[in-house]
C-alpha cells in the first residue's frame, strides 16, 4: 500500500518531530536500550544533526512520518519511519533520495538484531560489507551495509 507522501528537506522545525520518531521506535522495540532520555534525543536533533547532516523528511497531510540523515561520507545515519506508515514506501523515498545523492556509493549501519531493517535494505540492494559486536553505544552487534550504483 502507498500514501499520498512527498519528500523534502528537512527544517529546524521538523526536527522535535524527528526526534519523536527515533523515541517512539526506541521505546516500542524490545531489544533497544534507552541510552539517552527523550529530550536529550531531541535536543541531538535540534542542536547537532540539523546542521551537521543533510536531513530529509516525508510529509503526509501536515504530519512528519518519515525521516532520513545523511552524513557527507556518504552514509546513511538515521532511517526511521512512523510505526503506522512502515510498508508504505516511505523508507523506500528517502533511501532513493540518497542514492541519488550519493552518485556511486552508500553505506548505513543497522543492528544485527533489526531484521526487519536488514531485509529491507537488501531488497534495496545493499550488501553486507562489515559486522561488528557492538563498537557502539549501545553495545549492539551491527552490520555494515553498502550499495554501489
Amino acid at each position: 500500500m502507498k500514501i499520498d507522501a512527498r519528500l523534502r528537506p528537512a527544517r529546524s522545525q521538523d526536527m522535535a518531530a524527528c526526534a519523536a520518531i527515533l523515541n517512539d521506535w526506541i521505546d516500542e522495540t524490545d531489544w533497544m536500550p534507552r541510552i539517552h532520555s527523550h529530550a536529550d534525543v531531541a535536543r541531538h536533533y535540534r542542536d547537532v544533526l540539523a546542521s551537521e547532516r543533510r536531513m530529509f523528511v516525508v510529509i503526509a497531510g501536515n504530519d512528519v512520518v518519515g525521516m532520513m540523515a545523511v552524513s557527507p561520507e556518504p552514509m546513511v545515519t538515521a532511517l526511521y519511519v512512523k510505526r503506522t506508515y512502515r510498508g508504505q514506501g516511505v523508507g523506500r523515498l528517502l533511501l532513493d533520495r540518497a542514492k541519488r545523492d550519493a552518485g556511486e556509493h552508500l553505506s548505513l549501519w543497522t543492528f544485527q538484531n533489526n531484521t526487519a531493517a536488514q531485509a529491507f535494505y537488501t531488497r534495496e540492494g545493499f550488501v553486507e560489507i562489515n559486522r561488528t559486536d557492538g563498537d557502539n553505544e549501545e553495545g549492539l552487534p551491527d552490520i555494515l551495509l553498502e550499495w554501489r550504483a
